[in-house]
């Protein structure tokens, strides 16, 4: 079952971007992804859904230390950071990304009550669930950058 929930507060809103496909169908996707998220379950459906995208590296971490860790080894192309983690937020995550310059969206499942800094007041956000249209989407941002 798939749930169509689009996030009307999102910060700019993703679910209105239409990108242009490219010959393989994957319309301009990232080649590596980064997920920071701490729970397996949407983790693996996060995964599944962007392999179907195009997206040919999913690699997925459950905290702050990993998430470092991952980016000192391997930039990726985009990311896409649970904002409330076990014990902690991701936006020591976010600071590098933003220094590094690589595309992020934030994803929670707090909707508008997530607490988030004033600096990535204006950072994208997927609520979850979020619907797969809203997920590409997000995905397809990192294209316009």
């Amino acid at each position: 079952m798939r749930l169509s929930l689009v996030d009307t507060n999102m910060q700019p809103s993703i679910a209105s971007i239409m990108i242009p496909a490219t010959p393989d169908g994957s319309a301009g996707m990232p080649a590596d992804v980064l997920i920071v998220e701490d729970d397996p379950i949407i983790a693996i459906d996060f995964e599944d859904r962007l392999v179907g995208f195009g997206v040919t590296s999913v690699r997925t971490v459950g905290s702050v230390a990993q998430a470092l860790d991952a980016i000192a080894k391997q930039t990726p192309d985009f990311a896409l950071l649970d904002v409330e983690l076990v014990r902690e937020t991701s936006f020591a995550v976010a600071e590098r990304l933003v220094a590094l310059k690589i595309p992020f969206v934030f994803v929670t499942g707090y909707g508008a009550e997530a607490r988030i800094p004033p600096e990535f007041v204006s950072q994208p956000r997927l609520q979850k669930p979020c619907s797969s249209d809203a997920l590409e989407a997000a995905l397809g941002l990192q294209a316009l950058d």
